[in-house]
């Protein structure tokens, strides 16, 4: 996968219908939950149509002391028996009453009064947070939220919260996984912080969907057809109240449906602009040293201070679409919400209403505008979904390694490794390798030499299947590797590379993270074949001293010694050896170069190496040139040839060092 991963921030409706869709499928392994949250949202409902009904109570009987039964709108049933309680009060006794009923509204759903500011909501979204994409994603992958708050809101939100995680551990593990899947070589071109914005931020996307997907849609019309039930049996059935509310799904959604496009296109730069910051600071932060060493904290500085700044910028733009698209929707909404006035106060002079039953009214209003706002701008909502599910999913479909159909166990490797005709090219117009074939048996060492680029660490990535050549076979023991399983394959190689990798652990963890199985003793022996047990032993906790960050606490010498124990405790029949010594200090090659012998009799050892010492004591060295083996045989063989590539190149080296 050589393809930029910044695809194209322009994408269609169509496109975003087809990725909502497929976001819908990971649904499936948490269909319980999703349904257990269905039924809270809509049962959340219930006790908030007793809402407003107090509120009349207090305003029509308490206040302008109409008695009960004399109203001029009755009471809903499920309000009655509490009315007839009521009946035969004092007005200071009913106002107690009133007060006691708001009270255990506000302690099982958190709200009193008709729904204005007095309502409360248990959610998780008011913590600290910045204005970019990313930190307000990293607060969306541990929300919870409810329509309500109280006893039954706490409940339900702690509910959602804890079904949030689960959620977003399982998509950012997907994913996670299938990046580890990819082939080496997919990443080369692209930062480490893309991948990591990606795997952190884009991931909550799919849980939001997923929300707006299949609780919108259910849980607004349940709570849109229960006000109207209620609503009809007090004020009757042809309420305009009812039909305003209604048309606010068309308010929201046809006057905002031609800025999806924009929504969809500057949610993608936002992104992109939070995943080049995270990258900037990933990469500053690795090359730290080498930043520090050639002066460049302050151009480092100024590029994470641009990236950052640009990063709020595309954020800022994103929001200010959104206040385009909500004032517009405004506009036409404040004409349904004058006209609800309108009639409303016009019912209470003509005396068909009364002022309880305003508040009332306006907070049923309120309800159905709402649910229908949530239902017609669910569309528009998605929009920055999209954008988020494009980058995911994006990764999801490259191209990861696998197994050809029928493939089967490698067995233990007994006799020869065999590279045949292999032509292989990154570029299509530019071959690294060309019609190279060699042969190596067990009990060899091999080496590939030659001028950096000729092509000796990408024919070394073909035995393991790092990269898959174009054509030609890499036979091991006759079976065509292209034919068996990666996992039995690369059991059987260990591979120590060019550029050392080491964890933040201790170092016998790193060193056994070729073997888990592996003994103290097979430790030990490992890494005094690698000239590494002296240095180790010296460090105030031996064996058990933690790293650091990539081994930060070690000479890069150290760090190639314990990469070189961590393949030989792998005990695996080939074992390739990049630039193995480059790091090391004479006394300790030679050391190196006679364990590597010592290990050879029992397996393959190949080596790559720029430096005569290495590889003139293996059997057969390789010569590659432009991507060629042009010359093969031992030194004392290859030396003898006059004007030979290799001896050309060995009496320059030789020629360096006088």
């Amino acid at each position: 996968m050589r393809e930029r991963l910044d695809e194209s921030e322009r994408f269609g409706s169509a496109d975003a219908i087809r990725l909502i869709g497929r976001a819908l499928r990971y649904i499936g392994p948490f269909r319980f939950e999703f349904s257990v949250k269905l039924a809270m949202l809509i049962g959340s409902f219930i006790p908030m149509l007793f809402l407003p009904w107090p509120t009349r109570i207090l305003i029509d009987q308490v206040i302008m002391g109409i008695p009960f039964g004399e109203e001029l709108t009755p009471f809903p049933f499920f309000i009655q028996p509490f009315v007839d309680l009521g009946q035969g009060l004092s007005t200071t006794e009913l106002l107690a009453w009133t007060i006691g009923a708001q009270f255990a509204l506000l302690v099982l759903i958190g709200a009193f009064g008709v729904d204005f500011r007095e309502r409360d909501r248990a959610d998780a979204r008011g913590v600290p947070e910045g204005w970019d994409t990313a930190t307000r994603t990293e607060n969306e992958a541990n929300s919870g939220f409810s329509l309500i708050g109280g006893l039954l809101g706490l409940i339900d939100y702690r509910w959602t919260m804890r079904l949030t995680q689960k959620l977003n551990h399982y998509y950012r593990t997907r994913l996670f996984d299938r990046i580890q899947s990819l082939p080496m070589t997919s990443l080369d071109d692209e930062r480490i912080g893309d991948a990591v914005y990606r795997v952190m931020y884009d991931t909550t996307v799919i849980t939001s969907t997923c929300y707006k997907i299949t609780l919108t849609p259910i849980a607004s019309p349940a709570i849109i057809m229960m006000t109207v039930w209620v609503m009809g049996m007090v004020y009757g059935w042809q309420s305009p109240i009812v039909w305003a509310g209604l048309g606010f799904i068309g308010v929201a959604f046809i006057p905002t449906l031609p800025l999806a496009g924009l929504h969809r296109r500057y949610g993608a730069r936002s992104r992109r602009a939070g995943a080049t910051t995270t990258s900037s600071m990933e990469e500053a932060m690795s090359n730290v040293l080498a930043v520090q060493s050639l002066g460049g904290e302050g151009r480092e500085r100024k590029r994470f201070g641009a990236d950052s700044e640009d990063s709020f910028r595309q954020f800022r733009l994103r929001i200010l679409v959104e206040i385009v698209t909500f004032f517009l929707a405004a506009i036409a909404g404040a004409f349904i919400v004058i006209e609800v006035l309108y009639y409303i106060c016009d019912g209470i002079i003509d005396g068909r209403l009364s002022l309880g039953d305003f508040a009332v009214l306006l907070s049923f209003f309120i309800t159905i505008a709402a649910a229908s706002v949530d239902l017609g701008a669910i569309w528009i909502r998605l929009q920055n979904e999209a954008t988020g599910l494009n980058r995911v999913f994006f990764l999801m479909d490259a191209a990861s390694e696998h197994d050809v159909d029928g493939a089967f166990e490698l067995p233990p490797l007994s006799d020869s490794l065999v590279v045949d005709h292999v032509h292989f090219a990154y570029e299509a117009d530019t071959p690294t390798l060309e019609d190279v074939s060699f042969e190596a048996h067990l009990g060899q060492v091999i080496a590939f030499a030659g001028p950096a680029g000729a092509g000796k660490t990408t024919l070394a990535y073909l035995i393991p299947r790092f990269i898959e050549p174009q054509s030609g076979q890499v036979r091991i023991d006759g079976h065509d590797i292209a034919d068996v399983s990666l996992t039995s394959l690369r059991s059987q190689i260990a591979f120590v590379f060019q550029e050392t990798v080491l964890f933040d652990a201790s170092i016998e963890e790193n060193i056994k993270l070729g073997n888990r199985a592996a003994s103290e003793t097979d430790i030990r022996r490992a890494a005094r074949i690698a000239g590494a047990h002296e240095f180790i032993e010296a460090l105030p906790d031996g064996y058990r001293t933690r790293l650091g960050r990539a081994g930060g606490k070690l000479s890069a010498g150290q760090k190639q010694r314990l990469s070189i124990a961590r393949a030989l405790v792998r005990n695996a029949p080939i074992l390739i050896l990049d630039e193995p010594t480059s790091a090391l200090d004479p006394d300790t090659e030679r050391q190196l170069v006679a364990s590597l012998r010592e290990a050879s009799r029992t397996r393959i050892v190949i080596v790559i190496a720029h430096r005569l010492s290495t590889i003139r004591g293996a059997d057969e060295i390789f010569f590659l040139d432009e991507g060629r083996i042009v010359e093969r045989g031992s030194h004392a063989e290859l030396m003898r040839q006059a004007n030979g590539a290799y001896r050309s190149y060995v009496e320059l080296q030789t020629r360096g060092v006088a």
